[in-house]
């Protein structure tokens, strides 16, 4: 690997900030303490700072040169209202919050690439350093863009990372198109008549209508999809009744859908909607539905992933580099990429092998209460970052 030998000098500095983010997770819009070590730290290195920018985003700016041309980089801040098992020194100290996704290692490699960037210049345009809060369910990169971000700090094109574990650290997952999924969530209510269990002819049973409204929702992916375009619709909760031996007079269904396209997340909520409205009337109930849109699909920009992948080449080597395999996680970089240009690639963070002595019994996959950001990635992603700036305000 061809990291910056600068940023392999300060790696154990930085890794002492990702550690201490770790050590003092915070929930989404809750990042103030997060937000102003960064803000802190990237002052001390001499670059401007815009605090409060989505509530608790921050915006660090790096001008050099006379060029009109400009670039964001985004690492995301808030942790998980997850209980953390590991025991080793830095876990958490926030009860029931924890860095459970790797937000503090993106921080961490951000600000690895800030200080490199502040101390060398070597590039003529502008960087804009973007630390965004609520990544997990709040949409902050919406509540940026909403706060004019990209008004204020007016990007070319906007890149993010996220770390992969599974993948050693070195390797690097790049797509163009719909890498992500989208995030959308249900809950549809049926409306019977409550009766005596043992009696059922004088009511209308909403627990039996629910599970016929269950069944007939998997026929939206069956037979309503083209069997090549990718979705999941997973009812995940059913609520009714208090007792057993009375019949409820409502139920409630509950669940996600993931999508890839738009096209095809339209036709999915067009037919649930169609079923928990009509099919329940086939019962003499009734039924509606509640259907949010979280997060879009997340669709890396041709132009802009080739380029993310050209530095790489220059970073890791082809050898190093595989074409990721969309997912149905979401994402909310996903908002960032619907305003401008950009890419988002996945860093290797290994199999779990990094975590000092202490951690908890279950794997280092993200979002589970054992997993801890690999430090060694710090150099990797933090050369990424900088050479990624450097090529793409490239002096002429």
């Amino acid at each position: 690997m061809n990291l910056v030998d600068r940023i392999v000098q300060f790696h154990h500095e930085i890794r002492d900030i990702r550690r201490d983010i770790h050590a003092h997770p915070e929930l989404r819009f809750e990042e103030n303490r997060t937000a102003e070590l960064v803000a802190q730290k990237l002052e001390s290195w001499g670059i401007p700072v815009h605090r409060g920018l989505g509530k608790t985003g921050v915006v660090g700016t790096i001008r050099q040169g006379s060029s009109g041309r400009s670039i964001g980089l985004r690492a995301d801040m808030d942790a998980l209202p997850m209980q953390e098992h590991n025991e080793f020194e830095h876990r958490s100290r926030n009860h029931g919050k924890m860095h459970a996704c790797g937000h503090d290692g993106h921080t961490a490699m951000l600000l690895a690439a800030a200080k490199y960037l502040a101390e060398h210049r070597n590039f003529d345009g502008t960087v804009h350093l973007i630390f965004q809060p609520a990544e997990e369910g709040g949409a902050g990169a919406q509540r940026m863009i909403d706060d004019g971000l990209f008004e204020k700090f007016p990007c070319d094109a906007v890149f993010g990372m996220h770390n992969w574990p599974g993948m050693k650290v070195g390797q690097f997952g790049v797509r163009a198109g719909p890498t992500l999924a989208s995030s959308n969530e249900f809950r549809i209510t049926i409306t019977g008549r409550g009766a005596h269990a043992a009696l059922p002819h004088n009511g209308i049973d909403p627990v039996l209508v629910a599970t016929h409204v269950v069944q007939a929702l998997q026929s939206i992916l069956t037979r309503n999809k083209k069997p090549i375009d990718s979705a999941v619709l997973s009812v995940t909760q059913i609520h009714a009744g208090e007792a057993v031996n009375v019949i409820p007079d409502s139920a409630v269904i509950s669940g996600t859908v993931r999508a890839f396209t738009l096209e095809v997340l339209d036709m999915i909520e067009e037919r649930m909607r169609e079923i928990a409205e009509k099919l329940p009337v086939a019962f003499g109930a009734s039924g509606s539905l509640y259907f949010h849109r979280n997060y879009p699909p997340l669709i890396n920009h041709a132009n802009e992933t080739e380029f993310a992948r050209s530095v790489l080449q220059d970073v890791v080597g082809d050898a190093n580099i595989f074409e990721f395999e969309p997912a149905m996680g979401s994402e909310d970089f996903a908002f960032m990429l619907q305003a401008k240009p950009g890419s988002y690639i996945m860093a290797g963070n290994g199999d779990g092998s990094h975590r000092d002595s202490g951690h908890g019994m279950g794997p280092c996959m993200l979002h589970n209460p054992s997993y801890d950001f690999n430090d060694d990635l710090i150099p990797v992603g933090a050369t990424y970052w900088v050479r990624l700036a450097e090529k793409f305000l490239a002096k002429a």
